[in-house]
């Protein structure tokens, strides 16, 4: 068997690992971005216990193995009387992992809002609720966009170790084709493969960029970015 005839034979196995790993992915990467948002507004806040208790968190998952996380959650807390199946393992490791690095991301942005935007909004009379979601938050988004998609892409490559609590993921699936080829056609196929569902990742995420900076007029509509057109050069103006 050559090895385009040892892929289509895998197919079926390697749709299910995708399938797996895609679901992964999107549900660990939910998980993170609330987590990231809550902990990273925790991390702000006036009362202490609170500004407290989300450093203990996120230091504390950033500070720890994924793989070791993912150990706990899936042999460890059977022990203490709570089983969990391993997808929901997968997860919630990923959520808890990256969203403590997520966590980050969101402070640093809204630290990032200029003073000026801060003393504008109080001068209206906003709550400090509404000065949060409606004045800093929106403009920090735009500001996180960009790494929150490197630890999208970097979540996604993450999943490669769930196989560790035995699912079923791409990446076993790809091993598994491994065996029935060379290591180089393997290699690539799995690259290829990785490669794709990142590339799409970051399109979407450079589409939520675009629309965020044209919300806060500072750039053209989605529609206009994706608008073919001539480039515009210095001196001169798109037709």
């Amino acid at each position: 068997m050559d090895d385009l005839e040892a892929l289509g034979a895998a197919l079926p196995q390697i749709w299910q690992g995708l399938g797996i790993t895609l679901l992964l992915t999107v549900c660990g990467a939910l998980l993170a971005f609330v987590l990231a948002v809550g902990l990273g507004l925790g991390a702000r806040a006036q009362n202490v216990i609170v500004r407290g208790a989300s450093r203990v968190v996120i230091e504390f998952f950033r500070g720890t193995s994924l793989v070791v996380q993912l150990f706990f959650l899936f042999f460890v807390m059977p022990q203490l009387g709570l089983k969990l199946p391993a997808i929901l393992c997968g997860i919630i490791g990923l959520g808890l992992n990256y969203g403590a690095y997520g966590a980050e991301v969101v402070r640093g942005s809204i630290n990032s809002v200029p003073a000026g935007q801060w003393e504008a909004s109080t001068a209206l009379s906003l709550t400090r609720t509404q000065r949060m979601w409606r004045v800093i938050f929106p403009q920090a988004w735009a500001l996180m966009i960009p790494s929150l998609n490197n630890l999208l892409i970097q979540l996604l490559k993450g999943t490669a170790i769930v196989g560790f609590i035995t699912l079923f993921d791409l990446t076993v699936a790809l091993d598994k084709l491994r065996i029935a080829t060379d290591t180089f056609f393997f290699g690539a196929v799995g690259m290829v493969l990785y490669f794709a569902i990142a590339y799409v990742l970051t399109l979407a995420m450079n589409a939520l960029e675009v629309r965020a900076k044209h919300r806060l007029g500072r750039g053209e509509s989605l529609r206009d970015a994706l608008r073919f057109r001539a480039p515009v050069t210095k001196g001169r103006t798109a037709a």
